[in-house]
């Protein structure tokens, strides 16, 4: 007898703005993009996990036994993590039969991984009637990624996953969890494009970034970065190199942050093309975590008529950008964008929005 199935649901996000600010207790402004995790849990009645993914491995089916789950640097990491969570915090989750379907890109900076873990816990919650809301789904998806996989993201990914759509900005306050939506003006309109160059935020690159604004922030005697603003940066500008650098791209881009959802308010889409080309410019020189061939793709979005402004999107260390650009132009500038990209990198970009593109 075929047992019944819950299905869970999640969005990839995109961050317009306010890059490797989260973990530092500040503001970000990330929007859902079509794409979707979605995953189908059937219990078992037993203690195994039987997990088979799409997009993964072919298909084959991977198993591990509750209460002894151990990382083993794959995508079932994400899995085990969300059950070994759930369990340590008190939520009964028994064995189960789970199948994962994605059309979230992975390694391209659009929190495939959220996604991925917000579906599996709405799915849990319904599978064993857990009494969890979505921000304590948010807030468990956050651990296991931290705790058992060894990512040391902050929470806007996870937000995004549970609580943004594809037509309003998430303006999230990553310390309080405090939240707007923004909706987008008629006049803009987005494109996502990955570079084809993959990134993992479990690499040693965006640890050290975390680790450098850690120290920044105990340097200049405050509890996060957050609590500095754009009058400390003379005081942020006589910290030992890379830290001035590192807390300067944190400080300046939550002002960023704000000055766009005044902008996005405002309607004033040529102001939030500036912030993000700025943007940009302060991961890739203060920030570091921009690379040859996606500079490249940027480069080549700021030269293109229609576009607003464009910028990496994500950790770094390869990914996508994102470009605000003239409403109605969107699947043609993406198209010639992409283009050339590959012409000059030899690279295979692809065009996540617009997706028909």
């Amino acid at each position: 007898m075929r047992r019944s199935a819950f299905v869970g649901e999640a969005a990839g996000r995109v961050n317009l703005i306010g890059e490797h600010t989260d973990y530092s207790g500040g503001f970000v402004l990330p929007v859902a993009i079509p794409q979707r995790t979605r995953v189908e849990v059937r219990p078992r009645g037993d203690d195994t996990v039987r997990a088979t993914s799409g997009a993964m491995d072919e298909g084959r089916r991977q198993a591990y036994i509750l209460g002894e789950d151990r990382a083993a640097g794959g995508w079932i990491d994400f899995v085990q993590g969300v059950t070994r969570v759930l369990r340590d915090s008190g939520h009964r989750c028994g064995g189960c039969d789970i199948s994962i379907a994605s059309s979230v890109p992975i390694g391209a900076g659009l929190s495939s991984s959220a996604a991925l873990e917000m579906a599996l816990l709405r799915a849990f919650r319904d599978a064993f009637r857990l009494p969890l809301d979505d921000v304590t789904l948010v807030r468990l998806g956050r651990r296991a990624e931290n705790e058992f996989v060894g990512a040391p993201v902050g929470i806007m990914d996870q937000m995004a996953a549970a609580l943004a759509d594809e037509r309003t900005a998430l303006f999230l306050d990553a310390r309080t969890l405090q939240h707007e939506r923004i909706p987008l003006p008629e006049s803009l309109a987005l494109v996502v494009i990955h570079s084809g160059v993959a990134h993992r935020h479990a690499a040693g690159d965006y640890r050290t970034r975390r680790a450098e604004c850690e120290e920044a922030a105990a340097r200049l005697g405050v509890r996060q970065l957050r609590d500095c603003g754009i009058e400390d940066l003379a005081r942020i500008d006589g910290l030992p190199a890379p830290l001035g650098a590192r807390a300067r791209h944190v400080v300046t881009e939550n002002a960023r942050v704000l000055e766009a959802v005044t902008a996005l308010k405002n309607g004033d889409v040529e102001r939030v093309g500036t912030l993000f080309n700025a943007s940009h410019a302060s991961m890739r020189d203060d920030f570091e975590v921009s690379v040859p061939d996606v500079d490249r793709l940027v480069e080549l979005a700021w030269d293109e008529p229609g576009v607003y402004g464009a910028r990496l999107t994500g950790g770094g260390f390869g990914g996508s950008i994102v470009a605000a650009v003239r409403a109605g132009s969107a699947a043609a500038v993406a198209r010639r964008i992409a283009s050339r990209y590959r012409d000059a990198t030899r690279r295979a970009p692809a065009i996540v929005v617009p997706p028909a593109a």
